[in-house]
């Protein structure tokens, strides 16, 4: 990865101009058996589309938070990319009522209902559908998004040294998250591009964000994001890190 990068949104950049066709996020619902991978290009895309639809639709300014209530999931996954492309601060199970903008998922909406300003609601159904009635109050992002750029330019260019996530009551900047992405890599067995990390880790936590998305996207490698990996048998795990070529296990 290019040693210059600053911020997350720089990281996806490098991976893209590196090799936009491999895969970076695989994700698996243990629950309902869905399986989706995105290549770097595929991913990219949906940042991209997300990122217009914070700026320009939902007119999220550099220093806004927003408020992240989703699990570890491709689409949280996206979302955290957006806000580091736009300049926002990603705060992962924060407090609505102090967001400018939240995003729920459909566990979480009567608690999104405290913030005053912005709300999306993400069905998290299979291959990103919409809500079979969309949540009164919010909008649909399976709706909203599909029309949104596929490139993205910020208004303003996003500051580095500037707050852009916020997990487990911890403040990061961009270049720190991408600093710490790096620096705790190896100890969590991710050497380099060919390195595939297996997930099963929550998106509340630093070490869960790291594994399921900042370490692999650091170092070239990729990501098996699974959800609700306690449904899975033994030898069917095993068959899943076979099949998927894992080369490390966080869970």
């Amino acid at each position: 990865m290019n040693a210059t990068d600053r911020t997350p949104a720089d990281l996806l950049g490098s991976a893209l101009a590196a090799d936009p066709g491999r895969p970076l996020v695989t994700f698996y619902d243990d629950a309902t058996g869905e399986r989706v991978e995105l290549s770097v290009a595929t991913f990219a895309n949906w940042v991209a589309k997300t990122a217009n639809l914070l700026q320009d639709e939902l007119a999220s300014e550099p220093g806004d938070r927003v408020a992240l209530l989703l699990p570890a999931h491709w689409q949280t996954a996206v979302w955290l990319l957006a806000c580091a492309s736009v300049g926002v601060v990603a705060d992962v199970s924060g407090d609505p009522a102090a967001a400018d903008v939240v995003v729920s998922g459909p566990d979480a909406l009567e608690t999104a209902r405290a913030c005053s300003g912005a709300r999306v609601a993400l069905a998290l159904r299979p291959l990103g559908g919409r809500f079979p009635q969309p949540p009164e109050g919010f909008a649909d992002y399976a709706v909203e998004v599909p029309g949104q750029g596929d490139r993205f330019a910020p208004y303003t260019p996003v500051d580095s040294e500037a707050p852009a996530l916020i997990v487990a009551g911890r403040e990061l900047t961009g270049a720190e998250v991408v600093q710490r992405a790096r620096a705790e890599a190896t100890d969590l067995g991710l050497t380099g591009p060919a390195s595939r990390i297996l997930s099963g880790l929550p998106y509340d936590t630093w070490e869960g964000l790291h594994a399921g998305l900042y370490g692999p996207l650091a170092t070239g490698g990729s990501v098996v994001l699974c959800r609700n990996l306690d449904r899975l048998g033994g030898d069917a795990l095993d068959k899943r890190v076979e099949s998927e070529r894992v080369t490390v296990i966080a869970r």
